[in-house]
């Protein structure tokens, strides 16, 4: 199997793309959603230093019916909101590849990861030449070689990095709260993730399979 990352531009007039580009310094992820009767349902959090700004507009943005707060603080907010933009489960039933959660919108383009075979992949690749699609294979891991690469702690570490934004620009979590997150101190937490780190960096210097390739 091969896990890989892509980075998608978003098309016209898709509220995500219009949002994203008027705020590029924030993160909007999609956590959750699904396709119903035409319109999409879906549970998203803002990660910005100007989070009420985002929720904001995208409360006033034509495409979305409903919106409502479910939490904000600091620089998040989660909220559940109706959107009539079904671009991305198009996109997916073209692909006939589920893509995981969360997906992350940010200045116009959309990143997300895929696992599937090499010839999946292809397919996919295929389809979005095709279709004249702005787009990016940032990484490509094949599975079977890392299944041993990480301990099972490190690799809940580094998960949990990921998915709580410690690795963004600007960060979006601190040491501590990744710490908290994993149930360990905060020195425990910078050992594991440091260890992780290197041996990651160190298996994708040096080996061929996971160069990221710049496609368009």
């Amino acid at each position: 199997m091969i896990r890989a990352q892509f980075r998608i531009r978003l098309p016209d007039g898709v509220w995500v793309r219009e949002v994203s580009e008027a705020f590029p310094d924030a993160s909007f992820k999609l956590l959750a959603g699904y396709r119903l009767e035409g319109k999409a349902i879906e549970l998203g959090e803002i990660v910005a230093d100007e989070a009420d700004a985002c929720v904001d507009a995208m409360r006033a943005h034509p495409a979305i019916a409903r919106f409502e707060l479910l939490e904000s603080a600091g620089r998040r907010a989660l909220g559940k909101y109706e959107v009539s933009d079904t671009n991305l489960y198009e996109f997916v039933d073209t692909s006939s590849l589920p893509i995981e959660f969360p997906i992350v919108a940010r200045n116009g383009w959309f990143t997300f990861d895929l696992t599937g075979t090499r010839e999946e992949l292809e397919r996919l690749q295929t389809v979005l030449e095709t279709a004249d699609v702005a787009y990016e294979l940032q990484s490509v891991i094949t599975t079977t070689e890392t299944e041993s690469l990480l301990t099972d702690r490190q690799r809940e570490v580094l998960e949990a990095a990921i998915r709580e934004g410690y690795f963004e620009v600007p960060r979006e979590c601190t040491l501590a709260d990744l710490a908290d997150t994993v149930d360990v101190d905060k020195s425990t937490a910078s050992t594991i993730l440091r260890r992780g780190q290197a041996t990651v960096l160190k298996w994708f210097l040096s080996g061929p399979e996971a160069k990221g390739r710049r496609v368009r």
